[in-house]
């Protein structure tokens, strides 16, 4: 079975995480019920005494903490710590983009990718951003396209125009460019826009053989292979890097003999190319022969003859805060733009951006409590506070649109990235939230439906630290546990 492991992606070796293979959840999950009892009751008046106990440690005199507790049915605070100031707040960030899409294009909103017949065999495909378009999803277009006769394509243009501006957030920091969960963001996506190989270790002292899963990608890149396999009992690591101009790639580290193989996810440099590419395959499956392919912004198109929709945005929300893709949140921001004017030199992320405080602001959510400039939490020049998000958490629990909402949450011990936190613990199963991190900065917000009291929603933002996130996690669980035992008295 193939490990996935952390890739190095940063020139001149610096290190950055890569981002597990996500799936796609499908089913919408019930609102939690809490267990009968608990181990422990706190009168809400010893709340703020029993938190502060936890994060005035001497372990946190240096971290910034942002705390703010009220009930769901109220906007009065239980507890309130810095909640009106501004934070970095890393995936939190998806709340509030997830919010605006739910509320400005429905549930039921699909996004779709479509091919246009247009005179002297010229085919024009248009994406729009659908970030769950797979190679199976372009398999169905060619498909579409057998069943239609089409045995020949003299040329296919991919229209680039339905998303502008940059396919990367400028503001994006340089290891998160050259790592999978910062894959480039336009109007195609294919693949969620990241390629992998395989590194598999040979005989002692033999370089590591690169197995692709994609031909395609072999003659993108020049590889400088500084790998080696080794004999057990010695360490395994893996560093990859590649150069500004996107085209080498250093590998470099060591395999035990006869060990796994390791996946190695990296973000395409073009995906308007890398989409062509893929497709030229599709077709080929299906006998259809094609010849030049270019990429256009623009033109016109005439007979739609094959499409395909992505699932709805319900199922999208899953994929999103379940999973904290940053692929999705960004392409869920540019879609918010789809009804809006087209100005020219502005990006769709930008209108996106403005249409989210619009949706939000109708909502009810003070626009004064957040300033965004990406739509996944990314970017370090994002700034929201714990009043923004408990806004934005305590109205959406009111709109015809809460179950869908508050059921792509992560459930703490039980899914997405809360599985593995709170077992064993009451908040487990009744805590529904969604984490964040960052260097430095780490947070959660959510729901608690606890035994012996009302149900609550929460925003718990650390910044400015210099502890291990894992320190920082387990204070803020603490935190929440806490909210859990909560009772009147």
């Amino acid at each position: 079975m193939t490990q996935k492991i952390t890739v190095g992606l940063m020139l001149l070796f610096l290190g950055s995480h890569i981002s597990l293979a996500q799936q796609i959840a499908q089913a919408q999950v019930p609102t939690p019920v809490a267990p009968a009892t608990t181990t422990k009751a706190i009168c809400s008046a010893q709340l703020g005494t029993s938190i502060d106990a936890v994060i005035n440690r001497p372990l946190f005199s240096r971290v910034r903490w942002g705390i703010l507790v009220q009930p769901v049915s109220s906007g009065q605070a239980l507890y309130s710590r810095d909640a009106n100031k501004y934070f970095t707040p890393a995936s939190n960030t998806k709340l509030l983009t997830t919010a605006a899409a739910l509320q400005h294009l429905g549930a039921n909103f699909r996004i779709r990718t479509s091919i246009y017949q247009n005179p002297n065999g010229v085919l024009r495909v248009v994406g729009r951003g659908d970030p769950s378009l797979s190679d199976t999803q372009l398999q169905n277009l060619a498909q579409q396209l057998q069943q239609k006769g089409i045995t020949q394509v003299k040329q296919l243009i991919a229209d680039d125009s339905y998303i502008q501006g940059d396919i990367v957030n400028s503001t994006w920091q340089w290891e998160d460019v050259q790592s999978d969960y910062g894959a480039p963001v336009g109007s195609f996506i294919l693949n969620q826009n990241v390629f992998s190989f395989k590194l598999v270790p040979q005989a002692v002292g033999k370089p590591l053989q690169i197995a692709w899963n994609d031909a395609n990608e072999v003659g993108r890149w020049r590889i400088i292979n500084q790998s080696t396999t080794v004999s057990k009992n010695q360490p395994s690591y893996i560093n990859v890097t590649r150069d500004l101009t996107g085209t080498v790639l250093r590998i470099q580290g060591q395999l035990i003999e006869k060990s796994e193989p390791y996946l190695v996810n990296l973000p395409v440099v073009d995906p308007n190319y890398y989409f062509l590419r893929r497709f030229r395959a599709a077709l080929a499956t299906e006998k259809i022969i094609l010849g030049q392919t270019l990429v256009l912004n623009g033109g016109t198109n005439q007979q739609e003859i094959a499409a395909i929709d992505s699932p709805p945005l319900s199922e999208l929300l899953m994929e999103t805060l379940q999973n904290s893709n940053n692929l999705y949140a960004e392409a869920l921001l540019r879609a918010l733009a789809i009804k809006q004017p087209k100005v020219q030199n502005k990006n769709t992320a930008d209108i996106g951006l403005e249409v989210l405080k619009t949706s939000l602001t109708q909502l009810g959510v003070d626009p004064a409590t957040y300033a965004l400039v990406d739509g996944s939490g990314l970017s370090r020049r994002n700034l929201v506070s714990p009043e923004g998000l408990v806004q934005t958490l305590r109205l959406m629990a009111k709109t015809p649109a809460a179950a869908i909402y508050r059921a792509s949450l992560p459930i703490a011990g039980k899914s997405g990235t809360l599985k593995n936190r709170f077992r064993n613990t009451p908040a487990e199963g009744i805590v529904q939230a969604k984490t964040g991190t960052l260097s430095g900065a780490v947070s959660l917000s959510g729901y608690v439906n606890g035994p012996k009291y009302e149900p609550l929603v929460f925003s718990i933002m650390v910044n400015q630290s210099e502890q291990p996130a894992s320190n920082l996690r387990q204070a803020i669980d603490e935190v929440v546990v806490l909210l859990t035992q909560l009772q009147r008295c």
